[in-house]
Formats: C-alpha cells, structure tokens, sequence
C-alpha cells in the first residue's frame, strides 16, 4: 500500500524539481528528470530515461510558454518546423542505438555530453562580455543550422533520455547568437511538440518504464514547476540565466559521474 503512494509523492517532486529548472533555464525537463529519477526513484539508468521521455509527451510547457509570450518573447514558426524535422529523425535513431547500449556507457557518454554543452556556453559567455555576440530579437536564421540543431537535440533526446531541450537552448544561444531568453521560449515551445513519442515507444516497448503513478506525479510536477520557473525567469537577466545554466549543467554531469565511478 505504501509503494503506490511513495510512487506518486516522489515522482511529483521529481517532475517539480525538473519543471522549476525548465520553466527557469528554457531547457526540456528531461536532464533533470533522468537524474532524480535514479536519485529519488531508485530506477537503473534505462528505466529513468524511459520515464523522462514518456513524461515529457504532454504538453507540461504551456504554462512557462504563457509567462515567456508575456514578456514579448516570440517563437518564429520556421524555426519550430525545422527544429522538429531533425528532432523528430535523430529522437529515433538515439533511442534505438540506445537500447543495445549498457547502463555505464550511457551514464558517461551524458557526462560528456554535459560538459561538451558547458564548455559552448562559457564560451559564448565569453564572446557576449567582448562585444561578439549578435543578440537580436530578429536574428536570422539559416535552414540547414535549425536542421542540425534540431538533429542534435533528438540525438540526444533518444541516446539519453533527456528531451533535448537542452542540445536547443545552447545551440541557439551558444552557437547562433539567438537571445538567451528567446532560445529558452523556442526551447519551451518544442517541448509542447510530442516530439519524444517515438523514442518513448522504444523505451516502453523494451520494459524500460516505471509505475503509471510515478508517471502521473512526475507530469503534475512538470506542469505546477515549469509556470513557476518561467515567473522567476522572466525577473532575471540574460547573463544571470546564462551562469545558472552552467551550473546546473555542471551540477547534473558531476551527479552523473559519480553514478558512472560508483
């Protein structure tokens, strides 16, 4: 009798902790749900993937995207297009490359995927103070770029089970000059996109899931956590977000190396 109900409490502070940081740092919830999935649930590393991909197929974003569209962010139609053709054909091929994939390659290939992604934003951090960076509200955008990003997010969402969203925020920030808080809505909209319906049948196909209750306290978590993060986001700016991205992309890969050592 106690499980079911340990189910729904922690996966709600699973998916609110995850929402809190989407909603704040315009990233997918999946980083943070893979890593308080093993810390909180207890699940191997396959099943905590399988819950943040399934968990991230409801639209649990709208309420940061209302909060983001508040404060005059705007997401262009074309981007989201693109970003979801290639999210879509790289979401597929991670999660079936995935599947054959032992628990300690995949716990290190996400810590150098984390600090590949830290090292871009410091780097862009460092191009904005010098007077490089290109942010305008208006940035255009080429086709093949979107493409690639949205590939590269997919990969990602797939391999490792985080939703992608993160591979987008840097990649439009760090790597297109995109302003950090349009990234972040662009980032957010994507998520309302099922675009991890495929990579989560894979994973539910393979048994790699949790109980529906843990299922439904994680998603309700997402939605109350990601409106309040978005509130606090819009009241921080840009180089503020940008050194809470680093940290907690930093947080999340010393976590997961600790995992991967021990």
């Amino acid at each position: 009798m106690m499980q079911p109900i340990f189910d729904l409490i922690a996966g709600g502070i699973v998916g609110l902790v995850s929402g809190l940081t989407a909603g704040l740092l315009g990233v997918s919830p999946g980083g943070g749900l893979v890593v308080l999935s093993v810390l909180l649930l207890g699940v191997e590393q396959h099943v905590a993937q399988g819950i943040s991909l399934i968990a991230q197929v409801p639209p649990t974003s709208l309420g940061g995207i209302r909060r983001y569209r508040d404060k005059g962010n705007r997401s262009p139609l074309r981007w989201i297009v693109l970003l979801g053709v290639g999210f879509v054909a790289g979401g597929l091929a991670g999660a079936y490359a995935a599947v054959g994939v032992s628990d300690k390659a995949l716990q290190w290939t996400y810590v150098a995927y984390l600090a590949a992604l830290d090292v871009m934003l410091v780097l862009r951090g460092n191009r904005s103070k010098s007077g490089s960076g290109d942010d305008t509200e208006n940035k255009q955008v080429g086709t093949a770029a979107l493409l690639i990003i949205g590939l590269a997010g997919g990969l990602a969402s797939g391999f490792l089970g985080i939703g992608g969203g993160l591979a987008i925020t840097v990649g439009l920030s760090a790597v297109l000059g995109v302003p950090q808080h349009q990234a972040q809505m662009v980032s957010l909209v994507m998520s309302l996109i099922p675009t991890t319906l495929p990579s989560a049948v894979v994973y539910w196909s393979q048994g790699f899931s949790a109980s529906w209750l843990a299922i439904v306290g994680v998603i309700a978590g997402l939605w109350l956590g990601t409106d309040f993060g978005a509130r606090l986001a819009n009241r921080l700016d840009k180089t503020t977000l940008q050194r809470i991205v680093v940290i907690f992309v930093a947080a999340m890969a010393l976590f997961m190396a600790r995992k991967a050592i021990g």
